[in-house]
């Protein structure tokens, strides 16, 4: 699978390094507040493990399973709930964890959804910002790296449910997603 990949993007030692960086900024402005990080699965998983490692204050984790690629490189618009939250978030300061914010159409529809629930605050956090993508009028207060518009896998996030155990985040070769 290595083969793949035309580069690698972020080293798992640049992971790590953006893990520690976001955990002090999310430490600084949530301390002593009710806390609530929610993981968008599945691409969050391994990003959302390392960053609350990091976060030096008490928080409780939940997770939503949306989806609007459906199987493709592209996103279709049409925004899935295939799990919602576990418990009640209301009054609670919630922060969203993504792997990657391409057209924002699936985080603008998360955050009216849990906007709608009464959340006393509600920010969005994402390892990777792909900013010439965007569709939606929707930005991350706290972003790990801009990065240019390139198909990217690794550290959690797919092709086909494929690459996402790859502990760094490569570009993937257009031949192996133009097939």
């Amino acid at each position: 699978m290595h083969e793949d990949l035309k580069e690698v993007l972020l080293s798992e030692d640049d992971i790590q390094e953006i893990c520690r960086d976001l955990g002090a900024k999310l430490t600084a402005d949530y301390q002593g507040k009710p806390l609530v990080c929610i993981g968008i699965l599945k691409g969050s998983v391994m990003f959302m493990a390392d960053l609350i490692k990091r976060i030096d204050t008490h928080l409780a984790i939940d997770f939503m399973d949306v989806s609007s690629y459906h199987g493709g490189t592209e996103s279709t618009g049409e925004v899935k709930i295939l799990k919602d939250l576990s418990s009640s978030i209301e009054g609670k300061d919630v922060v969203i964890l993504e792997d990657i914010l391409e057209t924002g159409t699936t985080l603008k529809s998360i955050t009216e959804l849990l906007e709608s629930r009464r959340v006393n605050s509600l920010e969005i956090v994402t390892l990777l910002d792909k900013p010439n993508r965007r569709k939606a009028n929707i930005e991350a207060k706290y972003v790990g790296k801009k990065i240019p518009d390139e198909f990217v896998v690794g550290y959690g996030l797919d092709y086909g449910e494929h690459y996402r155990n790859l502990p760094y985040i490569g570009t993937l070769k257009p031949e192996v997603y133009s097939k």
